[in-house]
């Protein structure tokens, strides 16, 4: 258990439909905490995946300067005015996604180490103190559970599922994780793999059940929050649902994509308006109506393109997904909460020292469509075009898992190629910076230090005031 007291505080729990804290129902509401203990490129500003980042990075910067910029950044990141800045606004939680990296080595499978319970500890006690409640999210497995960079994954291959030991290395840290916490009222619960991608569908419903088991026998109380496989959004393959559960559903809507269309409109040849973001919502909770357990969305969210007609189109569909979710009794994480400006309600400020530094770098990958996530395909056409013809001519039946071949395409050559190549670009621009410039850059991430996106805050409040 955390350093938090306790106190009187009932730890929630899974009754029928609904998440109670003793006999009183919680909808439980706040953001995650992309960025921050398990690095994001659009997030935070580099390329490619956070372990080739950080490896990047220890080369230009020298091990004093490295060490102090992460030491500083994890500190900034999220503090406990950021606790209260949640609680300012209404909120009652907070989805802290980490990466196992903070607690195992490759080199050294199953040995944990304790540094990593004391990043936790922070957030946690951060929140408590501020009544928010805490999901534990692990965000980056060994051998990457799906086929993307926010799994730590610098391929297009998630081996996860088809390894024995990295599965037995996560059914450890959960043991731990869960020894750690046990007793912990402020812990909402614990969200073991996020956005499976198990290609075959085999693997997910037996572990899943494997590592129930194996947490219930240290914690028998904290919950657990499943989602499901690709990308949280499937579930026949999970079979009854276990005790104390709650499935996690992801409700991305396609006007909130970097491409989206206008609100109500056409977003990749899809009419979109209110009704349909519904269905949507509908279709993918399906499983929890049909089970009698709670509804969890735990990420949803539109990303910001700096055009005030199109960003007032996205807070028109993000109020209305947060209507949709308030009639259908649903809990919800935001995503996410501070970045470097897609899509965070704290965002690092443009005139800073951090931002200016890797703007260059900012430009380019915005140039070629590096970031998977909120980046546009424009400046790699000539690029893209002949490859997407000749796969239609020549592999017309290809479509391969999860999204198919359009945007396998674009994973290999955006968003490992092009970002693997764009590493190093990143990492140059802090040769020779000393181990107290290195403090300076990172504490761009500090609130006070942000900026606020305060339409962003003001329909939070609304929502919050409206319940």
């Amino acid at each position: 258990m955390s350093a938090t007291d306790a106190g009187s505080t009932p730890i929630l729990r899974v009754v029928g439909d609904r998440i109670l804290a003793g006999d009183t129902p919680v909808v439980l509401r706040g953001f995650g905490l992309g960025g921050s203990l398990n690095m994001e490129n659009f997030i935070t500003g580099h390329a490619g995946s956070e372990s080739q980042t950080r490896r990047a990075l220890l080369r230009s910067m020298g091990e004093e300067s490295y060490s102090r910029f992460f030491d500083r950044f994890l500190d900034a990141f999220f503090t406990d005015a950021d606790a209260a800045k949640l609680a300012e606004l209404g909120l009652n939680s907070l989805r802290v996604p980490f990466n196992y990296r903070h607690f195992e080595d490759d080199a050294a499978p199953f040995e944990i180490k304790e540094s990593g319970f004391r990043l936790l500890d922070r957030i946690v006690d951060a929140c408590a103190r501020h009544g928010i409640y805490t999901i534990l999210d692990l965000h980056a497995v060994p051998g990457a559970q799906n086929q993307h960079w926010h799994s730590d994954n610098p391929t297009q291959w998630a081996a996860f599922w088809g390894q024995r030991q990295f599965q037995d290395r996560v059914v450890n840290l959960w043991e731990r994780i869960a020894e750690h916490y046990r007793g912990d009222p402020w812990v909402a619960g614990y969200n073991p793999v996020n956005e499976p991608g198990d290609t075959h569908g085999s693997a997910i419903g037996p572990f899943y059940r494997r590592l129930e088991a194996a947490i219930r026998a240290v914690d028998p109380d904290h919950i657990l929050f499943l989602d499901g496989n690709r990308y949280s959004t499937q579930f026949d393959q999970l079979g009854d649902p276990l005790p104390n559960c709650v499935y996690t559903a992801h409700d991305y809507a396609l006007p909130g994509f970097v491409d989206g269309g206008p609100y109500p409109g056409v977003s990749r040849g899809q009419h979109v308006d209110r009704d349909r973001v519904e269905e949507t919502f509908l279709t993918r909770t399906a499983y929890m109506r049909e089970t009698g357990t709670p509804i969890w969305v735990g990420e949803f969210g539109p990303v910001y393109t700096g055009d005030p007609e199109r960003d007032e189109q996205r807070y028109r569909l993000l109020q209305d997904q947060l209507d949709i979710y308030r009639a259908h009794g649903a809990s919800w994480a935001l995503w996410t909460y501070k970045d470097v400006g897609l899509q965070g309600l704290a965002v690092v400020d443009p005139a800073s020292e951090y931002l200016t530094r890797i703007a260059p770098v900012l430009e380019k990958k915005a140039r070629l469509g590096v970031d998977s996530w909120g980046s546009t395909d424009h400046g790699v056409r000539g690029i893209l075009d002949p490859i997407e013809r000749l796969f239609r001519e020549e592999f017309p039946d290809f479509q391969p898992y999860p999204w198919g071949a359009h945007r396998w395409i674009h994973g290999h050559v955006r968003h490992v190629i092009l970002a693997e190549a764009m590493v190093d670009e990143y990492a140059r621009r802090f040769e020779g910076v000393t181990p107290d410039e290195a403090e300076r850059l990172a504490a761009a991430f500090d609130l006070e230090n942000c900026l606020t996106r305060e339409r962003l805050a003001d329909i939070l409040r609304a929502d919050s005031s409206a319940r």
